[in-house]
């Protein structure tokens, strides 16, 4: 016979699992913030000028790893988003670029032709046919969703549709994006079929004019914020025991860099912004969701050049990369090795090159040769390090640190043929005398170092100097919220940034 004191037992034992498991320790909301195109000595190069509730707070009461690099190449801003919120890298995830391959056919990293835009006036194909589909790992939510029986909310808000899309993952409940046709945020069928009562209403009260140059200015950091503010209110994200996870990123901060540089009164004024918002952002989070009950982290998809023109004014050596001129010259190489008039090469973009697979084959070459003779006439070019054929990197002489970032940033049937590695001081594109921009994609510190900061929920204060890399953010959270880091993880967790 069983005894009455032992069902007492295995009743006290099942329901203090049960309880146990609605109980996880968790924060009530996670916070990712990725700010485009962010340097990370900008934390130090503007430092003195941050507010106290600001970047500094960050800074002062978070933990800072001061040398996390970006893990593969190109380092763009597809790529940087996919892979800091899946923890891993193109090879694995397959967003590949901004743009890339798919079964031949050039798309976005968002493309998708089976929904339509919701909350266009006028909607376009590459406004609002967007979804997260052609990423092929889970992200830090859809690991969320999941741990917690889907009852979790997801949202990821940016000017740009890649960067709110590709964070908020597969399962979220909503993603949120810029179209300067109709000056308003606006989503796609994928996550609704029409915009919730309250983004309407929003939507209304900061309507721009259309073409209004929100992207390239200060407003766009605002509009961004106030908008992640909107569904952090309206959506009720960390109101109760399960977390909720909220993808910002800022997206001004790439364009006015790519205007403007590194340097002068358009980036000043740019990150002051950014710096008064998010210090404005975090009180917001206090008040609503309790100082201490929130996790969040702050990086970037990739950092950038300072442009070569103040470079070279100041003695230091610099250049850029003219792809058409490069192009023109190869595609002369290929008609005088081959003796066939015509177009051998499809694109160039994001330090790689396409052939025509199609002319080649048309015409009854031999692609190999092809490519093969590609390389070589690349390899005569000394402003090329390094011109690898995709397929046989691990037989070509690279440090083995560009070898492994190149491996990483390979995701064969959507990068191309081959790939070529600037010198350390060019910049991926062509820098005229009058040019005062900046852009990115190498494999260089200026363009894969970044900045990353955790603060709130059990995070310690504190840095360090040890070797982390981007796609570690992941894992970090994941394990500091106990659940399982996303299925195409290669991240590490770094231990030194919370309490156990």
């Amino acid at each position: 016979m069983i005894r009455p004191y032992f069902l007492l037992f295995i009743s006290l034992f099942v329901s203090s699992g049960i309880h146990a498991k609605a109980n996880a320790d968790r924060p009530k909301l996670v916070v990712g913030i990725v700010v485009d195109q962010m340097r990370w000595d900008y934390l130090y190069y503007y430092y003195n000028e941050y507010r106290e509730d600001g970047l500094k707070r960050l800074m002062n009461e978070g933990f800072s790893c001061e040398n996390t690099m970006i893990s593969y190449m190109p380092t763009i801003t597809a790529v940087g988003h996919a892979s800091l919120y899946t923890g891993t890298v193109p090879s694995v995830h397959g967003i590949a670029g901004n743009d890339f391959t798919i079964n031949g056919d050039f798309v976005t990293s968002v493309t998708d032709t089976t929904v339509t835009a919701v909350g266009a006036e006028s909607p376009d194909k590459r406004t609002g046919q967007c979804s997260p589909h052609n990423m092929l790992s889970g992200t830090i939510g859809d690991a969320l969703k999941i741990a917690t029986d889907f009852k979790s909310k997801v949202y990821g808000v940016a000017l740009k549709d890649r960067a709110a899309i590709l964070p908020a993952g597969h399962g979220a409940d909503g993603a949120f994006w810029w179209d300067n046709k109709s000056g308003h945020f606006i989503t796609s069928t994928y996550y609704m079929d029409k915009l919730p009562l309250w983004a309407d209403a929003f939507n209304k009260r900061n309507k721009q004019k259309p073409e209004t140059e929100v992207m390239c200015s200060p407003l766009g950091v605002t509009l961004t914020f106030k908008m992640a503010s909107e569904i952090l209110s309206q959506e009720h994200l960390g109101s109760d025991n399960i977390t909720d996870l909220l993808a910002i990123s800022i997206s001004s901060t790439d364009i006015v860099g790519h205007t403007y540089g590194t340097r002068g009164k358009e980036n000043h004024d740019v990150y002051m912004q950014l710096d008064k918002e998010l210090g404005q952002f975090l009180t917001k989070l206090d008040q609503k969701v309790g100082r201490g009950n929130y996790l969040l982290f702050l990086t970037a998809d990739h950092g950038a050049i300072h442009n070569p023109n103040m470079s070279l004014k100041h003695k230091i050596p610099s250049s850029g990369w003219d792809v058409s001129a490069t192009k023109e010259s190869l595609e002369e190489g290929l008609k005088a090795k081959f003796g066939v008039e015509g177009k051998y090469i499809r694109s160039i973009g994001d330090l790689r090159i396409y052939l025509d697979r199609e002319f080649i084959e048309k015409n009854g070459l031999d692609f190999c040769a092809v490519k093969q003779e590609a390389v070589r006439l690349l390899r005569e070019d000394t402003q090329f390090l390094y011109v690898v054929d995709y397929e046989n990197i691990e037989n070509q002489s690279i440090p083995k640190l560009i070898r492994e970032r190149l491996i990483n940033g390979y995701h064969r049937g959507r990068s191309g043929d081959i790939a070529v590695c600037l010198r350390a001081n060019m910049m991926h594109g062509k820098a005229d005398a009058d040019y005062k921009g900046t852009t990115h994609g190498t494999w260089s510190p200026d363009d894969s170092h970044i900045p990353l900061l955790f603060m709130g929920w059990h995070v310690n204060e504190g840095s360090t100097d040890t070797y982390t890399e981007n796609i570690d953010m992941a894992a970090t959270v994941c394990a500091m919220l106990h659940i399982q880091m996303p299925n195409g993880n290669l991240g590490k967790p770094i231990q030194e940034v919370y309490r156990k």
